[in-house]
């Protein structure tokens, strides 16, 4: 008897494609498929960070009905807690189970009733994955949840609150993935940087790194998202060490008091730079995240924050426009910003930060790069400081470590002969 075929779109961050590698692994009575539209079963793992992340997953929804197949539709991830009810209460999906349920969804798509299974913020996973299935770095989650509250954010109330896995979990999951040929690994979680809290003097985070480059086959580790007063003396200390990607991604989120004390941040202006200029001076690439047109973004403060901008040694940025979100302290706040300045203010902030990147680019000499993907007979990969490359060669190269000094410095790309 042929089983049937799961696909998973995953949208939203890192944390979301570990959660969808983690059901692949569960699926006992299913075949993953990587094409969509052969799938009798699309299993949607949603993010619900902004407005345009829940109406991007309505629409890959309603796209789905025009399919041949016509595919059962479940749904899970973050927007189970936002969207999802109102989805299955207009039948635009046929079941629905929050991320606590997932290591069981064998079991839940064998039940071919409509179900509602929205489970609890609490959940730690059990699971090990032997693979990544189609990913050339493999993905490791740290922690769920976390303890910070800031005025413009839904997600503690759809991850809940900061908790961390065991770190022999973790380094053992790094051992098997090692053993299977993956040599990057990309630490993520809701919020990284509060890994082994509650730790008197020490740095979790920076413990396990340590621990993280004595595996056999890691060649090297990079990081999802820290926040400023995360980066500890311990954290500097690693810095220097070769396992580590150079770049890292530090969120900001704004340049100027007003706005930081708006958006109940917890990072100062002065201490940010201090920082950045420091981890800059490591040969490192820092990029970060931006919120554009939150309330309360004057004019006047759009101008300083620019001028703030400016000054930090920046090369990649997340930046998106404000996204009201119910329930959030944001929502209320007077002083809305319009849409179309909000896209002009992106659009403005983004050039600027594509500038800096163009020139760390055009400053760099040997690159050391995975190659991940082929299209059209052209490779592509990432170097150590997180900048994509394009790579021409007559060998196959997925897979790949690769270093090349000869590069060409394009707008968005480098690109190479190899």
């Amino acid at each position: 008897m042929n089983k049937q075929k799961v696909y998973f779109k995953t949208f939203g961050c890192r944390t979301n494609v570990v959660d969808s590698q983690i059901m692949m692994s569960k699926l006992e009575d299913f075949d993953t498929t990587l094409d969509e539209f052969e799938a009798d079963i699309v299993v949607i793992n949603s993010c619900t960070v902004t407005n345009s992340a829940d109406s991007t997953a309505r629409s890959y929804i309603n796209g789905l009905k025009k399919f041949d197949k016509n595919p059962r539709v479940i749904f899970t991830g973050c927007g189970v807690w936002t969207k999802g009810e109102g989805l299955f209460k207009e039948n635009k999906i046929d079941a629905l189970f929050g991320a606590s349920e997932k290591e069981n969804i064998n079991t839940l798509l064998k039940n071919e009733s409509r179900f509602f299974e929205a489970g609890d913020l609490n959940h730690i996973d059990n699971t090990i994955i032997e693979n990544m299935i189609g990913k050339s770095r493999a993905f490791i989650k740290i922690q769920e949840g976390c303890d910070f509250r800031c005025s413009y954010c839904i997600i503690p109330y759809v991850r809940g609150n900061s908790r961390g896995y065991g770190e022999e979990k973790i380094l053992e999951q790094i051992k098997l993935l090692a053993s299977n040929g993956f040599g990057e690994f990309i630490l993520t979680g809701t919020n990284l940087g509060s890994y082994g809290k509650g730790v008197e003097g020490k740095d979790g985070l920076a413990i396990l790194l340590q621990k993280i480059s004595q595996i056999k086959g890691v060649r090297r580790v990079r990081l999802g998202s820290v926040e400023p007063i995360q980066i500890t003396p311990q954290f500097k200390e690693l810095l220097d060490e070769p396992w580590m990607g150079k770049h890292l991604h530090i969120a900001l989120q704004h340049t100027t008091k007003e706005m930081l004390n708006l958006m109940n941040r917890r990072n100062k202006l002065k201490s940010d730079l201090e920082l950045f200029e420091f981890i800059a001076s490591k040969n490192y690439a820092l990029g970060t995240d931006f919120i554009v047109g939150h309330p309360g973004e004057t004019e006047e403060i759009w101008q300083n924050a620019i001028e703030n901008i400016k000054r930090f040694p920046l090369t990649h940025l997340h930046g998106f426009t404000y996204s009201k979100r119910d329930g959030t302290p944001s929502a209320t706040m007077n002083g809305q910003v319009s849409g179309d300045i909000a896209k002009k203010r992106l659009a403005e902030l983004t050039s600027i930060i594509d500038a800096k990147n163009y020139d760390f680019r055009a400053s760099k000499g040997s690159l050391d790069i995975l190659i991940e993907t082929e299209k059209d007979g052209k490779f592509f990969g990432y170097d150590q400081f997180f900048n994509q490359i394009e790579v021409v060669s007559d060998a196959d190269l997925v897979g790949d470590w690769i270093s090349i000094s000869d590069v060409q410095v394009e707008n968005k790309i480098n690109k190479a002969v190899f």
